[in-house]
């Protein structure tokens, strides 16, 4: 059982002030979603998820470079399911390192990543801002803020991208962009473009919708051309985009942009290689044939420590059940570009939910409470459902019990770990279902230990 710290405030206390104005999405369709608490973390907690993470991204990293140099269209479009408009533009080789979010089960198993929000990550307001203002509340200096140097990794990443479009040409004004109505992503966007504005950029937001593109020419928002896009809005959405009234297919014509050099995005398109949950799959299956890949590239892939990392922080992932039916493992069904949760089943060896009578480890999201009709909801479901899955081992995630406006919840726990630029940036802690989806509760990342002095050191020097 995770050690829960709950904060002397009600919500609207520690919600009224600065938390509010930082967090406004606090609470979601009418629900708590930040609660005044703090999941406690050792140490050696967030010293092992810091060079985990840091280490799984360099995996991450090193496969996409091989799928891009090395692997056919075909591998692109069938086993990862990338959309064959998008393939060319994932091609193109941009710097290593983008905003990006690992999900982590903490257990019996030790620490184990399930998977990589490598494209559109949110909860950034959250770890980055939200994190310390409730650790502050404490009053006890003992604590230490996981996600402390969350803010210099975004700006060191933004500096990073921007230097290299320079060298291919892009400068000017970096537009943010975003549904300006959803708020959660209009302040996850807002709080990247000021990051990107102190670390000398000139920056603009637009919302999605008001975004212009002119075939073969260029996009614009009001008259001026965009040259630099950061998009809170999945590439996997974008490719299929048409304007319904001039009939022009926007994704299409802006990934065209991406791909004759005139529109420089973040995340690069190159991420929607590792966002695919076959992904997952590849990596695994490279790692189970790392002593074949120099027959067909020349090199093996993976030296001995990767090799470890794979094995001990990743979990088997393939592109069937096979698998886990044939050992009788339990596993998961993922759909490829599910999100929130959704396209997720927990399955036993026979392919059967095993709790799906009680209903309490099915993946639910705020979604459901809107006044949506019977249509919408079952065109969203079947969207996730009809995608193609990657199939991987389940390992029990740990239970945790906090307090909300309701009452007690107990539920489990899903670590989520910001590696921003190639580096640990912060921690995203929420409890929900054994599926996490985004009815899951926010509750702040802490460690109370005093470090000794070796682990002091070490601190500081992640600044």
């Amino acid at each position: 059982m995770r050690t829960v710290f709950p904060l002397p405030f009600s919500h609207e206390e520690v919600f009224s002030g600065e938390a509010g104005e930082k967090i406004p999405y606090h609470r979601m369709y009418g629900k708590q979603y930040c609660v005044p608490s703090l999941t406690v973390y050792t140490t050696a907690e967030l010293n092992e998820l810091r060079a985990a993470a840091e280490a799984v991204d360099a995996i991450y990293s090193k496969v996409m470079r091989f799928i891009q140099r090395y692997m056919p269209d075909s591998f692109l479009e069938g086993p990862l399911g990338i959309h064959p408009g998008l393939i060319t533009a994932a091609r193109m080789e941009c710097v290593t390192g983008g905003i990006t979010r690992q999900d982590w089960i903490i257990g019996e198993a030790g620490l184990k990543c399930i998977e990589n929000n490598t494209d559109t990550p949110t909860g950034i307001p959250e770890a980055a801002a939200l994190e310390n203002i409730l650790i502050g509340l404490t009053a006890d200096q003992t604590w230490v803020a996981p996600s402390a140097h969350m803010d210099e990794r975004i700006r060191e990443c933004f500096r990073s991208w921007l230097t290299f479009y320079a060298k291919q040409g892009l400068e000017g004004p970096v537009t943010f962009t975003s549904y300006g109505e959803h708020v959660e992503d209009r302040t996850n966007t807002t709080y990247l473009m000021e990051r990107c504005r102190e670390a000398g950029y000139e920056v603009l937001y637009a919302p999605l919708e008001e975004l212009e593109i002119v075939p073969g020419e260029g996009l614009y928002h009001q008259g001026r051309e965009i040259r630099l896009l950061y998009r809170l809005y999945p590439l996997e959405y974008l490719i299929g985009d048409r304007d319904e009234i001039t009939d022009v297919d926007i994704g299409a014509e802006l990934i065209e942009l991406v791909r004759e050099g005139q529109l420089g995005l973040m995340n690069p398109a190159q991420h929607v290689l590792m966002q695919s949950k076959g992904f997952m799959a590849a990596i695994w299956s490279l790692y189970e044939r790392n002593e074949q890949t120099p027959g067909y590239c020349g090199f093996t892939l993976f030296d001995e420590d990767e090799m470890q990392v794979i094995s001990r922080y990743l979990l088997p992932t393939y592109f069937s059940a096979a698998p886990f039916e044939q050992s009788a493992v339990p596993y998961v069904a993922k759909s490829y570009w599910g999100r929130e949760g959704r396209g997720t089943l927990l399955l036993n060896q026979e392919g059967i939910h095993p709790q799906s009578k009680e209903g309490n480890d099915m993946p639910t999201d705020r979604t459901a409470i809107l006044d949506q009709d019977d249509e919408d909801a079952e065109e969203i479901e079947a969207y996730y459902a009809n995608q193609p899955k990657v199939y991987q081992q389940l390992v029990p995630m740990e239970q945790a019990v906090i307090q909300t406006e309701e009452g007690p919840y107990s539920g489990y726990l899903l670590t989520g770990v910001f590696v921003i630029g190639g580096r640990f940036a912060g921690m995203l802690p929420r409890v929900g279902e054994k599926v996490t989806g985004d009815m899951a509760y926010y509750c702040a990342a802490a460690v109370r230990e005093r470090m000794n002095d070796e682990e002091e050191k070490e601190w500081r020097s992640w600044e």
